[in-house]
């Protein structure tokens, strides 16, 4: 076995095995299976050793080259000084043959580099922290209330603007029904503006019982190409018209928003400040987080794990396919020239983004940027007050122990960093900058 360090960052395992090596393994690996062998004719761990070796070939084959790969991999990671935690992803094996007389194999590790940002704050931009008024803490308060509350039905006799308009509806495009455009009893709240633009307009003032043809254009953009830009009639009835009324806005209330048991009106109001606060940083940090992010790309070089590069490589060049029609697919995979081209963007573009998440890993590091699990559940509870949703119900969901998987507390965190106290009016912060996905392995 040899080892070899291609850079700081990724490392390589080559395994020699002689066949009498593997044979002398086999050997071993046979007698094991022997002891609990049931063969016909024979009693329990008595077979001989001929026919397990017969009857459980290919199983005594690969199990002796499994482990002796095994033992080899463990040894050239000692060799290497590799502790297990350095290690992110999967090990790749580049190489595997298995010849008449021996087999040779090559495993590539991926490593966490090591990652130097002094200097940093140089890069940081200088901003005023804004400021909260009273106002606009009872504002998101009482729209928070108001999203926690249960639909009930009500006594309108017609729809408006804020109601929850229960209808069934059938879409149809050029008289043919449209493909999942179909729904009975859908809990449509007006003004929410989940439906196409225009829709929700129209079932304003409509009437319990009443039916009614919507006629609305996708969006030229829509995510379903093969109907963005088109006219659409929708067949409504609506069915019932519910009401959200707004819960009183004391203590209980918070004690179910924040979910804390000591919460207070008070607690809520500090807790709707901070996020506010951290609505607005991102809107005056936005115009620079290109910019920022471009700056801590090029200062910060160092070498990439290169397993993680191809994976996030692939998923880059999946998100450009995705936005490609079959004729620009077509197009591109029929010529080598564009093909290659869109590989190297997509590889350029993976690069960027694992450096990202590196730096970003270590800015955290150096700013001390924690997160607990009470944090995590909190701003998942914000986030569905925001759009509306059963807030206890999607919490249900959720595995609550984030210290046994720490990539998922590291998933669900990333929205928190902006909340934190950072150099430099407070901008600086992995939310801010981050527009990859986490992860990778490093926690």
């Amino acid at each position: 076995m040899k080892t070899e360090q291609l850079n700081s960052a990724n490392a390589l395992i080559k395994i020699k095995l002689d066949n009498s090596v593997i044979d002398e393994r086999k050997r071993v690996v046979a007698k094991r299976i022997a002891k609990n062998a049931k063969v016909d004719g024979f009693r329990k761990g008595k077979v001989p050793l001929a026919i397990v070796e017969k009857i459980y070939k290919e199983t005594i084959d690969k199990e002796a080259v499994d482990e002796l790969i095994k033992e080899e991999y463990e040894a050239g990671v000692k060799e290497l000084n590799i502790k297990e935690d350095d290690i992110v992803g999967e090990p790749v094996f580049t190489k595997f043959e298995r010849g008449e007389n021996k087999l040779k194999a090559h495993i590539k590790l991926s490593l966490k580099p090591k990652v130097e940002i002094e200097g940093y704050e140089e890069l940081i931009p200088e901003v005023e922290l804004p400021k909260i008024s009273a106002e606009e803490i009872e504002e998101k308060i009482a729209e928070y209330a108001k999203n926690s509350a249960e639909p009930t039905k009500s006594d309108k006799e017609t729809v408006e603007n804020g109601d929850i308009a229960v209808i069934d509806f059938e879409g149809f495009i050029d008289g043919k029904e449209m493909e999942n455009g179909m729904a009975d009893n859908y809990p449509l709240e007006i003004g929410s503006n989940s439906f196409i633009p225009g829709f929700e307009e129209q079932i304003i003032g409509m009437k319990v019982g009443e039916e009614k043809e919507i006629k609305v254009t996708f969006p030229e953009q829509y995510h379903a190409k093969e109907i963005a830009g088109k006219e659409a009639t929708f067949k409504v009835k609506l069915k019932e018209i519910q009401e959200k009324k707004a819960p009183e806005i004391d203590d209980e209330l918070a004690k179910k928003l924040l979910q804390m048991e000591d919460a207070t009106v008070e607690t809520l109001k500090d807790e709707i400040k901070k996020e506010l606060i951290t609505v607005k940083k991102i809107e005056l940090y936005q115009p620079k987080k290109e910019e920022l992010v471009e700056k801590l790309v090029a200062k910060f070089k160092f070498d990439l794990p290169d397993s993680i590069v191809e994976k996030e490589t692939e998923i880059v060049l999946n998100e450009k396919a995705s936005k490609l029609s079959e004729e620009e697919i077509k197009e591109i995979t029929s010529n080598e020239k564009k093909l290659n081209k869109l590989k190297d963007e997509a590889k350029t573009e993976a690069e960027e983004k694992v450096r990202l998440t590196f730096i970003v890993d270590e800015l955290a590091k150096k700013e001390n940027v924690v997160v607990d699990d009470n944090q995590v559940l909190q701003v998942l509870y914000f986030e569905a007050m925001r759009a509306g949703q059963d807030a206890e119900k999607l919490l249900g969901k959720v595995d609550y122990s984030m210290t046994e998987n720490k990539q998922k507390s590291r998933r669900f965190s990333r929205s928190l960093y902006v909340s934190k106290d950072i150099k430099k009016g407070d901008i600086f912060t992995e939310e801010n900058i981050r527009s990859v996905r986490p992860g990778y392995g490093l926690h």
